[in-house]
C-alpha cells in the first residue's frame, strides 16, 4: 500500500503539472469523453491503458465479469452509469470488454465454492445464458477452452442485455450509438473484436476496417413508414 500512496505524490509532484492545461480544461469546461467501456475489475485490465486513453477521453464502468444487468426499474450502478453515458454525455460508442483468465467467467464455467460468497453467485446469473449456450452448444469443451468460450459468449450475452436498456435502445434506433464487443487477450497482449456481420471475433489491425457489433443505423422512421404502407 506505500508504494501506491508513493505513486498520488508523484501524480501530485509530477504528472499533474505536466497535464495541467488538459485539467483546467475539463474543470472548466466538463467531460467529453469518446467512448464508454465496460470492463472487469480484474486489477490486469485497465481500459485506460488498452485504450492509451488520457483523463477526459473514456467513461469507464468496471465490475466482477464485466456485467451489463437487463433493465428493470430497479436502480443500479450500472444501468445509471450507462443512462448517464448516453443520455447525459452524448456517448456515440459502448463497449463491453471481456478478458482472458477471468476469475468471474471461471466461477460462472464452474461455480464450486460460490456458496461462500452468495452476492457474486446472485451477480454471476447475469451471465447465465453464456454458460447455458456454452454448455448446450459446445458440451465437450473443458478447463480453459471452456472458461475463454464462456468469456467470449459473455460479451454477447452483455450486448443483448445492453439493448434492453431505453436510452440504449432509443439511440440505436435514432442511428446515434454503436456497440462494440471486445476481448483482452491478457496473455498476448492483444485485442479482439467482435465482427457483427461473421459473428466472430477477430483480432484488431491498423490496417483493417474496425470490426463493429452492431453499427449506428437509424430505423426509427423506417420502421413507421413501413408500417403505414
Amino acid at each position: 500500500m506505500n508504494e501506491l500512496i508513493g505513486r498520488v505524490f508523484n501524480f501530485e509532484k509530477t504528472t499533474f503539472p505536466a497535464s495541467s492545461e488538459l485539467f483546467l480544461k475539463l474543470t472548466t469546461h466538463g467531460q467529453e469523453p469518446k467512448a464508454l467501456m465496460i470492463s472487469c475489475a480484474d486489477s490486469r485490465v485497465v481500459p485506460e491503458q488498452i485504450m492509451q486513453a488520457q483523463p477526459g477521453d473514456l467513461f469507464v464502468c468496471r465490475n466482477a465479469g464485466n456485467m451489463v444487468p437487463p433493465y428493470a426499474t430497479q436502480n443500479g450502478g450500472v444501468t445509471s452509469t450507462v443512462e448517464y453515458a448516453v443520455v447525459a454525455l452524448g456517448i456515440r460508442d459502448i463497449i463491453v470488454c471481456g478478458h482472458s483468465d477471468c476469475g468471474a467467467m471461471k466461477a460462472l464455467s464452474n461455480p464450486v465454492g460460490l456458496e461462500a460468497m452468495p452476492n457474486v453467485a446472485a451477480w454471476l446469473r447475469h451471465g447465465s445464458a453464456a454458460e447455458n449456450v456454452v454448455s448446450t452448444c459446445n458440451p465437450d469443451l473443458d478447463g480453459t477452452e471452456r472458461v475463454r468460450a464462456v468469456s467470449l459468449e459473455n460479451v454477447l450475452a452483455q450486448l443483448n442485455n445492453l439493448r434492453t436498456h431505453p436510452s440504449v435502445a432509443a439511440a440505436m434506433a435514432r442511428g446515434e450509438l454503436s456497440l462494440h464487443g471486445w476481448f483482452a487477450d491478457i496473455h498476448e497482449g492483444q485485442i479482439l473484436a467482435l465482427d457483427g456481420e461473421t459473428g466472430e471475433f477477430v483480432p484488431l489491425r491498423e490496417d483493417r476496417e474496425l470490426p463493429v457489433a452492431i453499427p449506428a443505423r437509424q430505423r426509427g422512421t423506417r420502421v413507421l413508414q413501413e408500417a403505414a404502407e
